[in-house]
């Protein structure tokens, strides 16, 4: 994969406070990453130092691309609570972000009407702003955060206003525009996360204190614990009895605690496969996303 975003050190102060303190990240192109974190871990200030929002007090940003261009045709940016001008149409709005990008008059035109058929607006494209409800809100700000065609698309908390439909839509969206951009967006939602990333990165109180990809971190924090199901109650009964092991039982479900039995899963796998047992499933038992959280970004 191509490097698309180096970010080394990056601080951000207020005064004697420290919002983002010296987080380092590379993002490659066409990937997803979850920016995850408490409120007030420094999230919104490290996507507003990426846009080019907030100047970084130390540190440095650097793309691939060498070219001296205009961050606002590199970067699209769908902000927490975006803010639209009542008084005009969905189409004259993406319209504007579009030239503000860069875009031409006639192709911003072009790409503005586009942009709304794909973000789900084309029927509502001519009305005003001013009458839209929250999620078609959400959506225009999406469309104006990728009409230009961005290489990197920094999105805050983008489904956290939404009902389960509405984020169900966006996240397929985001899905789609992920073949042709790179994704990083904060979420407090993590089956989000689960769904959509090829890399997590948590913050805590303004300092990156967990990153890489969900199978990595999950790795890092899973359980040294076995499960086994059965496919009866008295096919676990059955393996109880005939091991020495300390077995939790719930259901059908069985577990072992692999460190504390001193064994391991090819011996717990030995016994199982004589035959004696009918079994559907063993698995090593995995931390979940929210567990991992609770562990490294809450205090």
């Amino acid at each position: 994969m191509t490097t698309l975003l180096q970010a080394s050190d990056l601080t951000r102060k207020y005064g004697d406070s420290i919002a983002v303190d010296a987080v380092s990240f590379e993002l490659e192109e066409h990937t997803a990453t979850a920016l995850i974190g408490p409120n007030g871990a420094g999230k919104t200030t490290t996507l507003s130092m990426l846009a080019g929002l907030v100047s970084p007090s130390q540190g440095a940003i650097r793309f691939s691309d060498n070219e001296k261009k205009d961050i606002r045709s590199i970067i699209g940016f769908l902000p927490q609570y975006p803010k639209f001008f009542p008084w005009l149409s969905a189409l004259e709005f993406t319209e504007m972000a579009a030239r503000l990008s860069g875009v031409d008059t006639r192709q911003a035109i072009r790409d503005a009407k586009n942009t709304l058929e794909f973000v789900g607006l084309g029927d509502a494209m001519n009305k005003k702003t001013g009458t839209f409800s929250g999620g078609m809100k959400q959506r225009l700000g999406l469309a104006q955060a990728i009409v230009h065609k961005p290489k990197l698309l920094l999105l805050d908390e983008p489904v956290s206003a939404l009902d389960p439909v509405g984020r169900r839509q966006v996240m397929d969206l985001l899905k789609e525009l992920q073949q042709e951009t790179t994704i990083l967006y904060s979420t407090h939602i993590l089956n989000d996360a689960e769904e959509m990333t090829d890399q997590l990165l948590f913050l805590r109180q303004g300092k990156l204190v967990e990153q890489g990809s969900l199978n990595e971190v999950r790795a890092r924090y899973a359980e040294p614990r076995i499960i086994i199901e059965f496919e009866s109650l008295q096919e676990l009964q059955r393996f109880t009895k005939a091991t020495e092991w300390k077995v939790t039982s719930k259901g059908l479900i069985a577990s072992i605690d692999v460190q504390t039995e001193g064994v391991d899963i090819s011996s717990i796998l030995s016994v199982l496969c004589t035959g004696l047992f009918m079994v559907r499933k063993v698995e090593r038992q995995t931390a979940s996303l929210e567990e991992i959280f609770m562990k490294v970004a809450v205090i």
